[in-house]
């Protein structure tokens, strides 16, 4: 284990540390959204990654640069069009998007990215450190598996305006958890979203269906000892997913291809391996 990274359920995971880093690296983050830690997991997992690129296969970097921009693209769509006007970033981790978009839109856009109380604190100290940000961007305490009660989602979207269209945002929490525990948080998701004038729901996520190539098999056993544990994919295809979604409570669901989107920006393999959800109600 590198130094500083610690097990334990106030650590930051070290794939927050990496991926703060990576966006960092590429121009989607400020440096005060990066860490030390995170600069020494790029330079562990370098060689790794290198092969697999060498082999013609993924990178994490491209896999994680790829999701975010689609992300960006897919909720800023909605921005622009007047759809969304309140977002929360559930496990946001050192994602800079909440400080991109605020500076971007200010006054016309409530942002709260929210994360594990750790997590919460590292975010707020380092935004911190870039100056004064708009009254509608704050950092809240969550814990995405409570239904109810103080630091809950139900709890943190009853703090918002049920008459502004409200976007839910999760980017690499999927790949934690096993079905039954995403279609739990897809209901969870869904209920609260119910309660606004419209609702988005955007996330990553990588179908079951896809890392069958013998270098991508590689990848994944790599990726799952990087994160310390089983690196999960979902559902069968693309129309399953987009089903289980419409039966988790949402109006409509289509999935957003990572080797097509024109956001991914093409170029490394990882794109492939991504879809993005967009899920909404009304």
């Amino acid at each position: 284990m590198i130094p500083g990274l610690r097990s334990g359920p106030d650590a930051i995971s070290p794939t927050a540390h990496y991926t703060g880093q990576v966006w960092v690296r590429n121009g989607l983050s400020a440096p005060e959204l990066g860490t030390w830690q995170g600069r020494l997991l790029v330079d562990a997992l370098r060689p790794t990654m290198a092969l697999s690129r060498a082999l013609g296969g993924p990178s994490l970097e491209g896999l994680l640069i790829a999701r975010h921009r689609i992300i960006d693209a897919e909720l800023e769509r909605s921005v622009e069009a007047g759809e969304v006007g309140q977002v929360i970033e559930a496990a946001c981790g050192m994602s800079a998007r909440g400080w991109r978009f605020s500076a971007r839109w200010g006054g016309r856009l409530a942002y709260v990215e929210a994360d594990l109380p750790a997590m919460a604190r590292r975010k707020r100290e380092a935004l911190a450190r870039l100056g004064p940000r708009p009254a509608g961007h704050r950092v809240a305490g969550l814990d995405v598996r409570r239904d109810s009660g103080p630091g809950s989602l139900a709890a943190l979207a009853a703090e918002l305006d049920p008459a502004v269209g409200t976007a839910i945002v999760t980017e690499g929490l999927l790949t934690y958890l096993g079905d039954a525990d995403v279609l739990a948080l897809w209901r969870r998701i869904a209920a609260v979203l119910r309660r606004f004038e419209a609702g988005l729901y955007l996330s990553d996520l990588r179908l079951a269906g896809t890392g069958a190539d013998p270098v991508e098999g590689i990848f994944n056993l790599a990726l799952s000892g990087f994160v310390r544990g089983r690196v999960h994919s979902h559902f069968r295809d693309e129309e399953d997913a987009a089903r289980r979604l419409v039966d988790a409570g949402f109006d409509r669901a289509r999935l957003h291809d990572g080797g097509t989107h024109p956001a991914a920006g093409g170029g490394d393999p990882g794109a492939v391996l991504i879809r993005v959800v967009e899920a909404r109600l009304r």
